[in-house]
């Protein structure tokens, strides 16, 4: 598909959220209408098994698919992304934590605001973030800004607004998991696109949370590091190979100090192993530079 007609598609991935995607509908269908935009509702059924896809389906204004067994948050994102109609995308989640009712002012933040995607970014102190989530989240949240090089308000809110061709663009970075917001983020300002952030409340969720607090950080770390390779290799080479010539030098100085003659063997690796991941770092930015000068104008091409 070249292109798209213009309006905006809201996806819902849901998994065994029967309680609470009724409330999250009925509250996005009137304020989908105040884009003034066409719009459609896509609910991604990631393989529910409590008759989640039953109570979406009783809406006829959406439009129900459906995964066979559970394949993930980021899938089902993708899945609703590749059936949108339109060509804005906006995401929300179907446990009703979201202000579905400032979807309008995304949609019209991105249009006037001359930037490539809105994020709804949960701030302050009536956001009902879990206090042992916070932690957590403000470590990813700082880590991931020095990866973009920028401030980061919100790294994986699941409230945004998008152009669907970037997205697709971007398909063979973005996880099947619940890192696909990260990722996403993170993606588009290493690509050099705008990002732009509107303050929300973040409500208790409906029905039992699927996140799991220490192994989806760690996992976040990991998809960080990933597109911090990807995107700016320098920063994660030059800090490490820096370290390991001041580690040179202070081990240069007390051994010394402490034998009266420089342990000049272990200096010398460890002053090597530094100078060589500067090198590393500095062929992955100039191949990581061909790669971008290289991209295809036409991210849909392959779909």
């Amino acid at each position: 598909m070249k292109s798209n007609p213009k309006g905006i598609s809201l996806i819902v991935p849901v998994f065994n959220e029967a309680e609470g995607i009724g409330r999250v509908l009925e509250q996005a269908e009137p304020v989908l209408r105040q884009t003034g935009l066409a719009t459609e509702i896509i609910v991604v059924d990631d393989g529910s098994h409590d008759g989640t896809d039953v109570a979406a389906a009783q809406r006829p204004s959406v439009r129900l698919l459906r995964h066979n067994r559970n394949r993930g948050y980021g899938a089902a994102l993708k899945t609703g992304i590749r059936h949108a109609r339109y060509d804005l995308i906006c995401i929300t989640d179907g446990d009703g934590t979201y202000p579905n009712e400032r979807i309008a002012e995304l949609v019209d933040r991105l249009q006037t605001g001359s930037v490539d995607m809105v994020i709804g970014a949960r701030l302050g102190r009536k956001a009902a973030i879990p206090w042992l989530r916070r932690p957590a989240k403000w470590f990813v949240n700082r880590f991931a800004a020095y990866v973009a090089g920028e401030s980061i308000e919100d790294v994986n809110s699941g409230l945004r607004v998008f152009p669907r061709s970037v997205a697709i663009g971007l398909f063979h970075l973005l996880p099947d998991g619940f890192s696909f917001t990260t990722t996403l983020t993170l993606a588009m300002l290493g690509s050099g696109y705008l990002v732009d952030y509107v303050p929300i409340q973040y409500f208790d969720r409906v029905g039992k949370s699927k996140i799991r607090p220490i192994a989806d950080t760690f996992a976040f770390l990991q998809l960080i590091s990933r597109i911090a390779l990807y995107f700016a290799p320098l920063r994660v080479f030059l800090p490490l190979s820096g370290a390991l010539l001041l580690m040179a030098l202070l081990w240069a100085g007390a051994s010394a100090v402490a034998f009266g003659r420089v342990a000049d063997a272990s200096t010398a690796v460890i002053a090597t192993a530094g100078v060589q991941l500067a090198a590393v770092g500095l062929l992955a930015e100039l191949i990581n530079g061909r790669l971008a000068s290289g991209r295809d104008e036409d991210p849909e091409a392959d779909f």
